[in-house]
Formats: structure tokens, sequence, C-alpha cells
């Protein structure tokens, strides 16, 4: 903790149910108004470290269909438990800086 913002976003996203790999980078762009890139390098690099935390797991297609070009993942319950801790401590973050009137 703190996580890194394209970690945030990534278990963000399969809090919805699972998706594929590009399908999270282009969600994860279209949300931060494009703040954040997702290149290949970076896109694959963090799901491998999600995978090798528990933070993340690959399954089968939410479709029941196969496809051997996409591979697809889903949020572990520690990886959940994980971004309720950090969505946790955003809010008292949030909290404090209402408190010094720094945002309404």
């Amino acid at each position: 903790m703190p996580l890194t913002a394209v970690t945030f976003h990534t278990l963000l996203c399969l809090i919805d149910g699972p998706m594929h790999g590009y399908a999270i980078a282009r969600q994860i762009e279209e949300r931060s108004g494009q703040r954040i890139r997702m290149g290949p390098g970076t896109l694959y690099g963090s799901l491998h470290r999600l995978r090798e935390l528990d933070y993340i797991e690959e399954c089968d297609p939410p479709d029941g269909g196969e496809s051997e070009r996409r591979r697809y993942y889903r949020l572990t319950d520690y990886g959940r438990q994980v971004l309720e801790a950090e969505a946790q401590r955003l809010a008292e973050d949030v909290r404090l800086l209402r408190s010094k009137k720094v945002i309404r």
C-alpha cells in the first residue's frame, strides 16, 4: 500500500467480472481520460506481477467460449481484499482533504 495507479485500476476493472488483457487496458485508458496509457509491456508486465502476488488469476472466458489468443483474468478473494483496503485508504484521504477544505 498504496497501490500504483495501474494496479488499482486493473483490480477495479476486474471487480465486475473476468476480462481479457486488451479490454482491461482499453477500460483503464477510457476511465482515466487517457491519463494512464497501457502499452503491451506495461499491461502484460502488470498482469504478470498481479498474478504472482495472487491478486488476480487466469480463468476461462466468461461466455464459456474458447479463445487461444486471449487470456482472461479475474480478481481473487485476496485481490478483492487488497482493493477494498486501498479504497478505504483513499476514502480516508478524501475525508482529510475535505476537512482541510482542499476539496469539497
